[in-house]
């Protein structure tokens, strides 16, 4: 009898909810926390959003003081937890949502029910110093609540009035008392409360005072600089159930398990955009990313963005790139593809709606994706960890990811029509308000080429700086300015010397104490104007000014304006009777290029520690604004 021996098996690998069991098993979750956020991250990309909830229970027991102890520069947050109705599974899509995105979350649940007596009471646990979010839960049981049986459209009015009012005046005491950020959200309207009436006039009633109650809520978020509303109508609409019936029932859980999820995902964002970590730059790839086909094969009348079936997909997904764009997103592309026949495309397909004007770079060529990317980072002087990049292929995908892990990989298949979809799937743009400069920013940074073509005509740096005839502006903020200050807070990373975030209600608060100074920084130059570029925050104690922060944008880097702001700001500091000024410096990871900016300015160093380092100006010999420069100042003593 012949033995036939059996196929050798191939080399599997764990799957990264797999991945993440095998380190809990194996109490190494701490050690290897830093690998957390990529297995998650490809874990999203799967769509597995079971295995997703299942991986945030995994990390839910992860020991948040062994984290700590082996990875102390871990960013973490606590998050409050309180509501109507039963949220305990809320707790392990928060774990992976934040975990995602490098964050270590602490989530505290409150009772049931117990949102009014949270938000009432000032010593209540949401009120803790150390809480960074708090989320408020509502659902429809909320306002069916107050309804007596039977009822009718008018009494559902009536509710939803009084609830809202009650809401309005819990968001103004929370935000009043607290500098966390408070979250809530809109409520679906559930079929089974509208055809409990029967005429279709009543249910017409009932659905305007219903939406006009979410409409209430979302102008909560326009009213209050630390309110944040989520909108579950778009979740819900796309197919989300709103709850399990028996767990409605039975547990009171009037929010199921799919849409806490997609909530927690949501929340996520927020947490995000409030650290700032809002991204930047879109990268692109082109052949059946940007357009079906392969144009190395196929050439520019074998690929299309329209006139066919799949063409019109591909065009959609390009009328949002570009919608991205026109909102402050700097765009990019990164394809193996000769540069010059992909800039023809771009410049005279019929097809296209991108053109290579609305590109800040165009990087074609048959280097490897991480190595582009690492250009197009190093030519827009920003990091790596402010892009996205978007791609058809797993290879370059997976590359990217593995090598440039700061980088959002976002993958795309081969159905066109959901690419839309996954590219807004994680909110990576997300803000809390557009400026000016975040729409003038794609104009801004394509001036960027006519500047370096002035630094490569001229014989040296100071004979660039003198043509380019940089104008610097130094005044008091405005409220006209807070939401741009805010953002250069958030976001600013490279040229942020205590790294000291504020929100656009904490720099409010700044502007409306007389003894802050917050100064904002303009500049322009020969090819246009840069808006606001740098904010300087202040404080005067008696003789002595304290400067609590500067900030300057990475596009106006080595132009002289830092300089120049400091000289303005010392010279009106003595102007005004001050008769010294002090400084701090924190290193970051990001900021290392500028610690040794005081000393530049002439500071002498006061003291030194790991975590800071502190300066002083005792106002005797003060700096001159660098020669190229044209100072417009409204401050004393600041005259050029």
């Amino acid at each position: 009898m012949t033995t036939v021996s059996s196929p050798a098996t191939p080399e599997t690998h764990p799957s990264p909810l797999q991945a993440l069991r095998a380190l809990r098993a194996g109490g190494r979750l701490a050690e290897r926390w830093p690998d957390v956020a990529p297995l998650l991250a490809e874990l999203a990309s799967t769509g597995a959003e079971t295995d997703l909830r299942r991986a945030g229970s995994v990390l839910a027991q992860a020991d948040r003081a062994q984290v700590l102890a082996a990875w102390p520069e871990t960013e973490t947050a606590v998050v409050a937890v309180t509501g109507h109705s039963t949220l305990g599974s809320l707790g392990a899509p928060l774990a992976a949502e934040f975990g995602r995105h490098g964050l270590l979350v602490e989530t505290r649940l409150s009772d049931f029910d117990a949102y009014q007596r949270d938000l009432r009471d000032t010593g209540s646990p949401v009120y803790a110093a150390d809480v960074d979010l708090v989320l408020c839960v509502l659902d429809p049981q909320l306002l069916l609540d107050e309804l007596g049986s039977p009822w009718q459209a008018e009494d559902l009015a009536g509710a939803a009035r009084r609830k809202l009012a009650e809401l309005e005046r819990l968001a103004a005491g929370f935000t009043e008392h607290s500098g966390a950020a408070l979250v809530l959200n809109t409520v679906p309207l559930p079929r089974t409360v509208t055809h409990q009436l029967v005429d279709h006039e009543s249910r017409a009633h009932a659905g305007v005072a219903w939406r006009e109650f979410n409409s209430g809520l979302l102008r909560l978020a326009l009213a209050h600089p630390r309110v944040h509303v989520i909108d579950l109508d778009p979740l819900v609409a796309a197919g989300t159930p709103l709850n399990d019936p028996r767990m409605a029932a039975y547990a009171k859980a009037a929010l199921g398990d799919d849409l806490l999820a997609g909530y927690a995902r949501e929340v996520a964002h927020v947490a995000r955009m409030l650290r700032g970590r809002t991204k930047k730059v879109l990268v692109v790839d082109a052949d059946n990313t940007l357009w079906d086909g392969v144009l190395g094969d196929d050439g520019p009348d074998g690929i299309a963005a329209a006139t066919t079936f799949r063409g019109e997909a591909f065009g959609t997904f390009q009328r949002l790139v570009r919608q991205l764009g026109s909102q402050g997103v700097l765009l990019a592309v990164s394809s193996k593809n000769d540069h010059d026949n992909v800039v023809q495309v771009l410049r005279e397909h019929p097809d296209m709606v991108l053109r290579e004007a609305d590109f800040a770079r165009v990087n074609a060529n048959w280097q490897p994706k991480d190595a582009n990317l690492r250009d197009i980072a190093g030519r827009l002087n920003l990091g790596v960890d402010s892009f996205v990049f978007v791609d058809d292929s797993p290879f370059e995908c997976g590359l990217v990811a593995g090598s440039l892990p700061q980088v959002a990989v976002v993958r795309l298949d081969d159905e066109p029509a959901l690419h839309v979809e996954k590219l807004l799937a994680d909110g990576w743009f997300d803000t809390p308000r557009l400026t000016a400069e975040d729409r003038a920013r794609a104009a801004q940074y394509r001036t960027e080429a006519e500047r370096a073509g002035l630094l490569e005509s001229a014989g040296s740096q100071e004979e660039y700086l003198s043509r380019l005839g940089v104008r610097v502006t130094l005044v008091p903020a405005t409220a006209g300015d807070i939401d741009r200050v805010a953002q250069l807070s958030l976001r600013t990373n490279q040229f942020n010397l205590t790294t000291v975030r504020l929100q656009a209600a904490d720099v409010a608060e700044r502007l409306a104490d007389d003894s802050h100074l917050v100064l904002v920084v303009r500049s322009a130059d020969r090819f246009g104007d840069n808006g606001v570029v740098g904010v300087v925050f202040a404080q005067r104690d008696g003789d002595e000014l304290r400067v609590d922060n500067m900030l300057l944008s990475c596009r106006v880097f080595a132009r002289g304006i830092e300089q120049t702001a400091v000289a303005a700001l010392l010279a009106h500091a003595r102007a005004t009777g001050a008769t010294r000024v002090t400084a701090s410096y924190r290193p970051t990871k990001k900021n290392k290029n500028v610690r040794e900016f005081w000393p530049s300015q002439g500071f002498t160093t006061t003291h030194t520690a790991d975590d800071e380092v502190r300066f002083r100006h005792h106002l005797d010999d003060l700096p001159a604004v660098p020669d190229h420069i044209h100072l417009d100042s409204a401050l004393e003593g600041s005259t050029r």
